[in-house]
């Protein structure tokens, strides 16, 4: 054999080696990393999920919570990963925000991560206490405008999901709020209320109760489309703003360098998944949607996502808690 006729059966082996790697995936346990405590909005997905990959895939899928400093802690442990296919990550938004909202940024999304699949979203949700003046958002957009930043409201924290997402309704509905940072919803929800606070942003999921029980109300939900929680509270788009989403999505991702084929095996699963009636059920429950699609898409939102949270940050100057 020549020289020639080596290179060929080398390069041939390269090529041939991932796919009978993929073929063969998984052969041992899989890691969800979650950078969000249990029982949130984010980790109910993750377990959904995971529970009908751990059927399609034949082997038990593990999620494991990591919280702490704005997910960046979950995400390092994923990109610190080999690339193999047994340490994946459910992330949302803060992926698209935190490198511009931490300085120096903590990762480049074009280089530590894969993208594999969006999963679904939630929307994010402002809520008064029941006995507020507020009966509409109409009525709280009214009141901005005549007394700017006379109204507050309370987010889990500067620089979380709600917090951008309310800024970002600032700018489309001409108004200036004043923000109230908690570390966390569930505080901001206690003193909305109590009436120390005037409005709550938060995810669907962690007002539900209060809703239920009568001490909150929903002004609107910030997705396009109503939620299946609240069916009866209009979007912010029905409110007179076309075009206007802030929810938090979720994805899988990987470690850089994932190999192709197995980005393509997690990808195909996770759709069957997504397509269950469990999985459809249980993200309802939360207040949710699945997102099926494929993973230019999810990859195409991570980069959109990353601009405008950059121009966001930039503008209204947000830091970190």
């Amino acid at each position: 054999m020549n020289r020639r006729q080596l290179l060929a059966t080398f390069v041939a082996c390269l090529v041939a080696a991932p796919v009978a790697w993929a073929q063969s995936y998984p052969t041992k346990p899989i890691r969800v990393i979650v950078g969000y405590t249990a029982g949130g909005a984010v980790d109910v997905v993750a377990r959904a999920v995971s529970q009908q990959l751990q059927a399609s895939l034949g082997q038990p899928i593990v999620v494991e919570n990591r919280p702490g400093a704005g997910t960046n802690i979950a995400l390092r442990a994923l990109i610190d990963s080999p690339p193999d296919g047994y340490t994946l990550m459910l992330t949302a938004n803060a992926i698209a925000a935190n490198v511009t909202l931490y300085q120096p940024p903590p990762y480049d999304l074009a280089r530590d991560i894969t993208p594999i699949a969006q999963v679904g979203r939630v929307p994010v949700v402002l809520a008064v206490s029941t006995k507020s003046e507020y009966a509409t958002l109409g009525a709280l957009i009214a009141a901005a405008r005549a007394k700017p930043k006379a109204v507050n409201y309370g987010s889990p924290g500067n620089g979380s999901t709600p917090h951008l997402a309310v800024e970002l309704f600032e700018r489309a509905a001409g108004i200036a709020l004043t923000h109230v940072p908690y570390k966390g919803g569930s505080q901001a929800i206690t003193d909305v209320m109590g009436g120390h606070v005037q409005v709550v942003a938060v995810n669907a999921l962690e007002v539900q109760p209060q809703v239920q029980a009568g001490k909150l109300r929903v002004l609107a939900v910030m997705t396009p489309t109503r939620s299946a929680i609240f069916p009866d509270v209009p979007t912010v788009v029905e409110a007179g703003f076309p075009g206007f989403e802030a929810a938090v999505w979720y994805g899988f991702i990987g470690p850089a360098g994932l190999p192709a084929p197995i980005v393509t095996r997690l990808h195909v699963e996770i759709q069957r998944a997504l397509a269950s009636d469990e999985v459809k059920r249980r993200l309802a429950a939360a207040g949710g949607e699945v997102l099926p699609g494929p993973t230019a898409q999810f990859a195409a939102l991570l980069d959109a996502e990353r601009l405008r949270y950059e121009r966001l940050i930039r503008e209204a100057k947000i830091q970190p808690d």
